[in-house]
């Protein structure tokens, strides 16, 4: 099935045609999730960045929807009373009437308002308003499901909520009312019934059916036109959660999802095309280090350093500073986040650099979170030992430091037989007895509860990565999400990502995929696949996404093994690289991060919106989406200087001279290739903002962007 361009737009430029005069000063906008202030999954965190661009899009008259979740509300919202009368008016008809409606700040940036519905308060409501949503829509929810339920009583207090909000406005209202997912999505199918005046937009962020489908080892992209929808989600007993959704999608006057590749899968399994493409941002500023982010890698590549040498300890018989290290992250999902390909690849890799003899050692990091009892002992260790050959070290120091000081002091040079006497070689060669192990260095950082039956255990079993002193790959299976505080590996997720050398998401099933977006705001280079949206977006926008850094892995029409031939390839060729050409592609990728931001991405969600007010309000707003040209899209050229890889280079060997590296010099020129990057990237595109005070930035970050007449 060919991977054809939608109906939506999926090119940056190819909004160039928008009214910026789109007047919003009448109109509302609900942003309805059930990740509002409360962090259940990756959609929390598309709310949360993109909050302060809509929030000054839309000012006082943007709010989000959620439900109420005491332990967020008491660290994330600060209480208030509603600003806007007509709300108030709405939230006290409302708890007149035995709901518990909360208003607030949501204490993020940008400081947007939230409405907080308590779900559980209304559940006396529950079958009452399964009956009625059987008699109105065929839908029946079966009393077990949890989470169907909540979806019910949310759908409905939300319906209640915007009919109410409707009925106690004095003048006929433009309302915009934006849902995420299928567990909103049932407010969105009430409105439409309830013929509310709301333009309505449904956003799917992954299908539920695709979801299951991929995690059941199917052929999911060859076979997606001959599914048969309705027994395929029965068999799987998400009927109901199916239904809500795919009714949600056909009534929403806009419907839309992030990527390309999202798009044909609602296609044919919610039968409808998204009418646009809005992939997911970041608030590159957060991660942004202006030029530092060279020597933040280091200084975080130097605390990974310090772990390793706690975990191999006794058999660090490697050189660390000819160590790369690699790491996946992300839900553990084994075969839909591609961590059993990632582990083959390793496999083939390890066999390459041995035969090769290669003095480079990939150490391979799985950072997903699994069921656990406690840390490992013998890692819990290996962290001791390193800390107290640490403190010997130090002691030795301070004692040869005296008597150094001293020899100076009397106008002689030292007798360096003298310096160290015995009690200091004793003290030495206990430390060095205490790094003595018995037993390879453990693969999994913690005590699994299902150790027989792990999947990423088996696999390394199947394999035979042991972590042995003849092996060039090393696997450490981390199965708890990163902290700071954390005994182990204290460094918080952010911290990590910055001091590895690369991201590997072989993704099978990615309809977005954060992590390598974050990976590129931060300067590290990643391998996604054409299966993943971010991968999709950037085939589309880089003419050679290696070059800068985004290994596009061919997942969709190649085989298993092909596939996994392509990542080793990756891989090996990465290792290969010297430290200047892996400097220079992670001065490249960072320029890439621009590209990512909500600044630029933000521009397909407003548009969803004008197009949704057009269509509800024909008589008030008028919006035509032009279709990009097929010249009007912009790519990023191939990089003029020296290719990052050898295996594109004239370099036939890893090892370079200085000959080699000064030629590299000559032809690599960072500011002149950061020049031309500025002038492939438009500015962002501004809107004239309710918030006056808000400054629009350029994409150069200095207030410089383009502004509204």
């Amino acid at each position: 099935m060919p991977l054809a361009r939608s109906l939506s737009v999926t090119s940056l430029s190819g909004l160039e045609e928008w009214d910026e005069e789109f007047d919003l000063e009448d109109a509302v906008l609900f942003e309805i999730a059930w990740e509002v202030a409360n962090k259940v999954g990756g959609i929390y965190t598309v709310i949360q960045t993109k909050a302060r661009l809509t929030a000054e899009e839309w000012g006082e008259n943007y709010f989000l929807v959620g439900p109420y979740v005491e332990s967020n509300v008491r660290t994330q919202v600060e209480l208030l009373e509603p600003t806007n009368p007509v709300l108030k008016r709405t939230i006290d008809k409302m708890n007149a009437s035995g709901c518990k409606v909360y208003f607030g700040r949501w204490l993020i940036e940008g400081s947007p308002y939230v409405v907080l519905i308590d779900v559980a308060f209304t559940a006396w409501s529950l079958d009452s308003w399964k009956r009625e949503l059987w008699d109105l829509c065929d839908i029946g929810v079966p009393w077990f499901d949890r989470e169907a339920n909540d979806a019910v009583l949310f759908g409905f207090l939300t319906a209640w909520l915007l009919g109410e909000f409707a009925a106690q406005s004095e003048e006929p209202p433009h309302i915009v009312a934006h849902f995420h997912e299928w567990l909103a999505g049932l407010g969105l199918v009430l409105c439409r019934h309830r013929k509310l005046p709301i333009a309505t937009i449904f956003t799917t962020h992954a299908t539920l059916l695709g979801r299951y489908l991929c995690a059941g080892s199917v052929d999911f992209y060859n076979k997606l036109a001959e599914f048969n929808v309705d027994k395929e989600a029965g068999d799987r007993q998400i009927y109901h959660r199916y239904c809500l959704e795919r009714a949600a999608a056909h009534c929403a006057h806009v419907f839309t999802t992030v990527s390309q590749i999202t798009a044909i899968e609602a296609e044919y399994l919610l039968k409808r095309s998204p009418d646009i493409i809005t992939p997911n941002g970041l608030n590159v500023k957060k991660f942004s280090a202006v030029h530092e982010f060279q020597n933040l890698h280091a200084q975080s590549k130097n605390r990974i350093q310090e772990f390793v040498r706690g975990h191999f300890y006794g058999h660090l018989d490697f050189n660390l500073d000819k160590s790369l290290f690699l790491f996946i992250a992300g839900r553990y999902e084994f075969s839909n986040k591609g961590a059993d390909i990632f582990l083959e690849a390793l496999a083939r890799l390890n066999y390459l650099l041995r035969v090769n003899h290669s003095d480079v050692t990939v150490i391979a990091f799985f950072i997903m979170p699994a069921r656990t009892n406690n840390f490992n002992v013998e890692t819990l260790k290996g962290q001791a030992v390193r800390k107290q050959l640490w403190d010997t070290a130090q002691t030795v120091k301070e004692r040869f430091g005296k008597k150094l000081y001293d020899s100076l002091l009397v106008g002689q040079l030292p007798d360096v037989a003298k310096m160290l006497d015995k009690e200091d070689f004793t003290i030495m060669k206990r430390a060095i007895f205490a790094t003595q192990r018995t037993c390879q260095p453990p693969v999994c950082t913690h005590n699994m509860l299902d150790d027989s039956s792990d999947p990423i255990l088996n696999c390394v079993r199947r394999i035979g990565l042991f972590n042995s002193s003849a092996d060039r790959v090393k696997v450490i299976f981390h199965p708890e999400f990163l902290s700071s505080t954390s005994p182990l590996l204290p460094m918080d997720y952010e911290e990590f990502v910055r001091g590895c050398h690369l991201g590997v998401f072989p993704s099978y099933y990615e309809p977005w995929g954060y992590t390598p977006a974050e990976c590129t705001v931060m300067g590290i280079p990643s391998i996604s696949t054409n299966l993943s949206g971010f991968g999709c977006f950037m085939e589309e926008h880089i003419a050679d996404p290696s070059a800068y850094g985004i290994y596009i892995l061919d997942r969709r029409y190649r085989g298993v093994d092909e596939s996994c031939n392509q990542l080793t390839s990756f891989l090996f060729q990465f290792c290969k690289q010297s430290r200047r050409q892996r400097i220079i592609q992670r001065n490249r990728t960072e320029r890439l991060s621009e590209l990512l931001d909500w600044r630029y991405l933000g521009r397909y969600y407003i548009s969803a919106r004008h197009m949704a007010l057009a269509k509800a309000f024909p008589d008030t707003y008028m919006y035509e989406l032009h279709e990009p040209t097929s010249t009007s899209g912009f790519r990023y050229p191939r990089p003029a200087s020296v290719p990052p890889s050898p295996a594109l280079s004239r370099h036939s060997s890893p090892h370079h001279s200085e000959a080699e590296d000064n030629g590299d010099e000559e032809r690599y020129d960072e500011d002149l290739e950061a020049e031309k990057d500025r002038v492939n990237i438009r500015q962002p595109y501004a809107l004239p903002f309710k918030n006056k005070s808000s400054v629009v930035l350029g994409a150069n970050g200095n207030g410089d962007g383009v502004t509204s007449e």
